[in-house]
């Protein structure tokens, strides 16, 4: 490995893009600047040690405070693959690089689908379209109490979800059930994700649930995680990141049911004696608050997240390296309640690089595998460039 970096602590800020890629406006994203069209809302956004860092000396960034001594370096990547959701990014970040989007399907689910799902529950469904899942249990919740069919629905992402009342459908007959769909859910209907979503409540005040779980698509290809847990290393993962990457290459992993629970769960991990990748994935970002537009509550998070940065950095260690990037855009200030095809940013904090340098604007997530791979002396260059020569 590089000698001087032993462990990297890769932070996913998750929809926090920083502006429309070029072509952004084949996906209807237009217009779309997380972070940027936030702080126009509200005038402004305070991000301080973000800011420290270099947040606000990104290419396209001006509306940020720029401090005097920026003590990290900072850039900005475009994603390279086709689509703009959770597995896509992520995958992306750790080497893979999709030239075909994940199925989406905004009719809802084909016969053909439907069909063998029905046959395996034994009951009929609720849903088939895509909907906020906040508002389908709000809309079918009660019908589905009164017949205990399921709730089938989905989004602009590539996702085939079930909703159920843990009441009238348990919670691992739900599992059970999301499994069955991501044993069919193959070839040209492969979904990114299969999610089992229960709720409680009553009528008019249903609630969903921490009992999520997510049933991934196996990746298709080696990721850095792979080629890290080959290498004896560790790989620890925080958050929806076993999910996304269906365990593939991970040695460790903790769910979390909030941001700062994610960010609890990675000090954890960080005093800790391992070597390797802690990798976090901080999802409130998207799920709380971007999918519902709550523009008031992401400002807040952000800044929340930023006033927890100190403590990140006084638990690392002099052989660490801190990243904290993106999977994707999700604005809460568009009339969209989809994810946003946005660059993402890059920051890098550690005693053993240089501070205050500009990777400028990087043609790849996997630049980001790249990197990790070169500091662990890994062949596998993902097909990406590594910015450890500009940073050490």
């Amino acid at each position: 490995m590089f000698m001087n970096i032993k462990r990297v602590i890769l932070i996913v800020l998750d929809s926090v893009g920083i502006g429309e890629l070029p072509d952004a406006a084949q996906y209807g994203d237009q217009g779309s600047n997380t972070l940027g069209n936030i702080v126009k809302q509200f005038g402004s956004i305070h991000l301080p040690n973000m800011c420290q860092l270099g947040l606000g000396k990104i290419d396209g960034i001006d509306y940020l405070n720029v401090p005097e001594n920026i003590t990290g370096c900072f850039g900005r990547m475009a994603e390279a693959s086709k689509g703009k959701d959770t597995t896509t990014g992520h995958w992306e970040i750790a080497g893979i690089r999709l030239k075909k989007e994940f199925p989406t399907y905004p009719e809802g689910f084909p016969d053909e689908i439907i069909s063998r799902f029905k046959e395996y529950i034994g009951t009929d469904i609720l849903g088939n379209y895509p909907a906020s899942g906040t508002e389908i249990i709000k809309e079918l919740g009660q019908k589905h109490m009164e017949t205990g069919y399921p709730i089938i629905y989905t989004s602009a992402d590539s996702v085939f979800q079930i909703a159920a009342h843990e009441e009238i459908i348990f919670v691992e007959r739900l599992y059970d059930m999301c499994a069955y769909a991501r044993s069919i859910l193959t070839g040209e209907h492969a979904v990114g994700r299969v999610i089992a979503r229960p709720f409680t409540g009553e009528e008019g005040n249903f609630v969903r649930t921490k009992n999520r779980k997510d049933f991934s698509l196996e990746p298709g290809d080696i990721t850095i995680l792979d080629e890290l847990n080959q290498k004896g290393l560790d790989v620890m993962a925080v958050g929806k990141i076993e999910d996304i990457f269906a365990g593939k290459g991970i040695t460790r992993a903790v769910h979390t049911f909030s941001n700062m629970d994610g960010v609890e769960k990675t000090i954890k991990f960080m005093e800790q004696d391992n070597q390797g990748l802690i990798f976090a994935n901080l999802v409130d970002f998207d799920m709380v608050y971007g999918h519902r537009n709550d523009a008031e509550g992401y400002k807040k998070a952000l800044e929340e997240f930023d006033m927890r940065l100190p403590e990140i950095v006084s638990k690392m260690k002099d052989s660490d390296l801190l990243i904290i990037t993106a999977d994707h855009g999700c604005d809460p200030t568009t009339e969209s309640t989809d994810h946003s095809r946005e660059y993402v940013p890059v920051l890098l904090y550690g005693k053993n690089i240089k501070a205050g340098v500009n990777l400028g604007t990087r043609s790849t997530f996997s630049d980001i595998a790249a990197t990790i791979a070169e500091i662990f002396r890994i062949e596998n260059t993902f097909n990406a460039n590594s910015f450890l020569p500009l940073i050490v």
